[in-house]
Order: structure tokens, then C-alpha cells, then sequence
């Protein structure tokens, strides 16, 4: 028996489809190498969290102890943004990004991003690039002593 002809349109049209099934799950598959992320990798916190406090102490060599800077803050019940935003003030939110849960781990000119979809957000947790549409969920900071603390 002898195979069928494919027409040239035929496979043209099945070449096409392929191509752009592979484009669109490529553009959806996202990396933290993937050209798209430019910013640098946040500086990471270990700390611990007891009774719903987390505490971070901020000395000279902590990456918080420039206003501007930022760090990604993790403990056991999960992890957390942190950003300088003046002498005596943080910004405290979830690093968790909102549109499909990685973790937000990048951050440059006062933009964190995420390194999955390209998602980005400012220091105040607002959504400034999609495909996000939620801001991250807040925490309110309490700093005195050189020591921050939040309740989660």
C-alpha cells in the first residue's frame, strides 16, 4: 500500500502549528536564567520566627544597612522582601509572587522581580509589569535597636 501525499499546504499548515506551540510553551516556560531577568539575585537572611515574630538584626554588614538596598528574608513559616526605603523605615512583604506562586528572589532599581514569568513589583509590593495582577501581601515592621520585627 503505498503512504498518502501530503500536500505542501498541508504540511505547511502542521509546520506552522508546530512552531507556534513551541514558541508559546518556551515564552511560558520562564527561568531565573532566562534572558528576560535582569535583575541581580537578592542577598539572602536566615533567621528564625518564634511565636509569629520574625526578627532580623540590621548591623553594618547586613545587605538592609544601606537605604535602597533589599534583601529576601528566610525563615521557617516561609519567606519574605525586604527593602530599605528610608533611615528608619522598611517595606515587609510576602515573596511570594501572585501570579502563579514562585518565589520573588531579584531585585534592581527598586524593582523586585520575579524570575518565573517576569512579573515585577516596587518596594511597596504594588504590581508594576505583569502578567501579576495582585500586589504582594504586606507586613507591618517594627525597627528600633538595629533589630526589625514583623508578625506573620
Amino acid at each position: 500500500m503505498k503512504p498518502p501525499n501530503t500536500s505542501r499546504r498541508e504540511f505547511c499548515v502542521h509546520a506552522l502549528t508546530f512552531v507556534t506551540v513551541g514558541s508559546l510553551i518556551e515564552s511560558c516556560g520562564g527561568s531565573p536564567t532566562s534572558p528576560s531577568s535582569t535583575a541581580a539575585a537578592l542577598p539572602v537572611i536566615n533567621t528564625t520566627i518564634a511565636s509569629g515574630i520574625v526578627t532580623v538584626n540590621i548591623d553594618g554588614s547586613s545587605p538592609l544597612a544601606t537605604v535602597g538596598n533589599a534583601a529576601l528574608v528566610q525563615t521557617s513559616n516561609g519567606n519574605f522582601l525586604v527593602a530599605r526605603v528610608a533611615q528608619d523605615t522598611f517595606n515587609v512583604m510576602t515573596a511570594v509572587c501572585t501570579h502563579e506562586a514562585c518565589t520573588v528572589n531579584r531585585f534592581q532599581s527598586g524593582v523586585f522581580q520575579c524570575p518565573c514569568h517576569g512579573s515585577e513589583y516596587n518596594t511597596s509590593g504594588a504590581v508594576t509589569k505583569g502578567p501579576a495582577s495582585r500586589p504582594l501581601r504586606q507586613f507591618t515592621p517594627q525597627f528600633g535597636n538595629n533589630v526589625l520585627t514583623f508578625s506573620v
